[in-house]
């Protein structure tokens, strides 16, 4: 069964689907998916003009859907479920929002309508992970969204008042279901037709590949487990899959809003079979193949960085392969396969008119991109994966896995190497310094320290949030010196200032509150505390200091819940990220007081510290 890999998954979940709809039901039980229907009791009131796209309004009401189901579990059960899936299907034309029709007037104003134009229905999607964790609800949610093309037919006023006599408008978005007598009235659909039905089966199992499977982006790597990346010969399965659903009859009234629907079949109570066999693989012994083909999925991606595949599709997608492969100077035949696997990966859309790039494929992968990870992904595809294959060497010999951070080696770099490096910076510092500098009230401080801060992206973005806050960036001279050559979010601003020294030797510029971002996960114990010691010397009664690091893998939660895989660089230093709870002892003994940690983004934690009086 093709879609089993990626179901499969979540076999050993508690899954729970936050909808009453028999059609949403009925399309997850066919493909093989064993769950609880807990209605959500969120009230469907969100004012539809304060979300500037139809797909915006419908993934937040799905995301308020699958939080109220986990939240009202979590209280009852004082136990999470370890997944919920929310779902909200809209019809929508030329921007506005059709709803249910109130009446059969207002079933033929909208019928109307649509007579011989094009609709969009959109569906969003809302994963949410959950886990208990000292008694309170931690979740982490994933959201996408599905839109097809439907076109009607010219409708005369005799068909349009028989389909509305039928009853069957009554009760759905836009007032027709696509897979009973509305069928009639569509000429054509362009995407997913199960879309129309009331859930995207097809993005789904590829967003379940995304997630529980594929490396790289943040974004993705906020919800993945460790032990679930695929060979890459399955990925071109996935691209192809052709999600189906059938049923015949006018449906049963639904829940939510709705374009059509089949007839429900009651979920699955026992063990999915696959084509008539009971699945009964250990699931470690599936991790550990799926780690042993991980590294290629990493290098699908990283390659289709290096040959520029998004940026050709950015602007000019859909493209055939051929047009790709022009663009990248390349075969036909190998651009067409690492396109079908990066589609596979939830990085590519493929259609009949070619590929193109998914919203996050142009949002980070894309070199020009405000919030590319262009740089990150070339620095890890260069100098990280170039270390990764002399391993055994590095384990026989005691040297480092990764490439030496520049405080470590700033002598033995060349200017291209530091640029990589700093490319690689830049990109994650602008993507996380909106959530690090609001992650706590700064205003008290008056000036501030960024230790290592490289290209200042966080240091704009602090003094952008703080108009009082002046800020220094103590870094390297080298880094120094080609900061002025990178762009950040913000504007430049006066109130930013680079003093270039060594951190591991020179005297620290004085300030009111010190930063450390994404620095500390790579360093062994001792040099950890020398230098927490070192700046808790500089700082004065009443200052502070604000460390922000990647958060820690999650463990496991009764049933299973979703984990992080070993980080953006952890594996490189051959230690698990220190979580909140370590940095806020070592703040402790260091005679730091209050201090706070918090989630910055789905990527960091962030804790603040304030040095006590002696």
């Amino acid at each position: 069964m093709l879609l089993c890999p990626v179901i499969g998954k979540l076999q050993h979940k508690r899954v729970v689907l936050a909808s009453s709809s028999p059609r949403r039901q009925e399309i997850l039980s066919n493909a093989g998916l064993r769950f609880e229907v807990v209605p959500s009791r969120f009230k469907e009131q969100l004012h539809k003009a304060a979300f500037a796209t139809p797909h915006a309004y419908a993934v937040e009401t799905a995301k308020q859907k699958a939080l109220e189901v986990a939240s009202r579990m979590h209280q009852k059960d004082l136990r999470a479920p370890d997944v919920v899936i929310g779902a909200d299907t809209i019809v929508a034309v030329g921007g506005l929002i059709l709803e249910k029709p109130v009446d059969k007037q207002d079933a033929y104003r909208m019928l109307l309508r649509l007579s011989g134009k094009e609709h969009s229905v959109f569906t969003g999607v809302t994963i949410v992970h959950c886990r208990s964790k000292d008694g309170q609800l931690d979740t982490e949610v994933s959201e996408f969204y599905e839109e097809t093309t439907v076109k009607f037919s010219e409708l005369s006023e005799e068909l349009l008042w028989e389909y509305i006599d039928s009853g069957e408008p009554m009760d759905k978005a836009g007032g027709y279901g696509i897979q009973a007598l509305g069928g009639m009235l569509v000429e054509y659909v362009r995407g997913d037709f199960l879309n129309v039905v009331g859930f995207p089966l097809n993005r789904f199992c590829k967003e379940l590949a995304r997630l529980y499977r594929a490396p790289g982006a943040p974004g993705a790597l906020r919800r993945v487990q460790r032990d679930s990346i695929p060979a890459v010969h399955t990925f071109e399965e996935l691209s192809d899959a052709d999600a189906e659903g059938s049923g015949s009859g006018p449906a049963p009234a639904n829940e939510g809003r709705e374009a059509g629907g089949v007839r429900p079949r009651a979920p699955r109570t026992r063990e999915a079979d696959l084509n008539g066999v009971t699945d009964s693989q250990p699931p470690l012994l599936a991790g550990l193949l799926e780690l042993m083909y991980g590294f290629k999925a990493s290098k699908v991606l990283l390659t289709a960085c290096k040959l520029n595949v998004f940026d050709v599709l950015k602007d000019r997608g859909p493209l055939m392969a051929a047009d790709v492969a022009r663009e990248i100077d390349a075969s036909v035949g190998g651009t067409e396969h690492l396109l079908d696997v990066c589609a596979a990966l939830g990085l590519l859309d493929k259609s009949d008119r070619g590929y193109s790039n998914t919203e996050t494929a142009s949002l980070h992968l894309a070199s020009d991109s405000e919030q590319s990870l262009h740089g990150l992904a070339a620095y890890h595809d260069g100098p990280v994966w170039g270390t990764f294959t002399q391993l055994g060497r590095a384990v026989r010999e005691g040297a480092a896995w990764t490439p030496e951070p520049l405080p470590q080696a700033p002598h033995e770099r060349s200017t291209e190497e530091t640029l990589q490096f700093m490319r690689a910076s830049h990109g994650l510092s602008k993507l996380t310094a909106q959530h690090v500098a609001t992650a706590f009230d700064l205003s008290p401080f008056t000036s501030a320290c960024h230790l290592g801060g490289c290209t200042g992206a966080l240091a704009h973005k602090l003094v952008q949030e703080y108009p009082r806050l002046q800020v220094t960036v103590f870094d390297l001279p080298e880094v120094v010196k080609l900061a002025g050559d990178f762009q950040t979010d913000a504007r430049p601003s006066e109130r930013v200032h680079f003093v270039p020294g060594d951190l591991s030797s020179d005297s620290l510029p004085p300030a009111d509150l010190y930063v450390l971002c994404s620095l500390l996960h790579d360093w062994p114990e001792d040099r950890l505390h020398g230098l927490l010691s070192r700046v808790s010397g500089s700082c004065k009664p009443g200052a502070g200091l604000l460390l922000a690091e990647l958060a820690p893998a999650e463990e496991e939660a009764a049933g299973g819940a979703a984990r992080r895989p070993p980080g953006l660089r952890t594996l490189g230093a051959g230690r698990r990220p220190r979580g909140p709870g370590r940095y806020r002892r070592l703040l402790q003994r260091l005679g730091f007081q209050d201090v706070q940690a918090a989630r910055a983004g789905g990527l960091l934690h962030v804790v603040l510290g304030t040095r006590a009086a002696p």
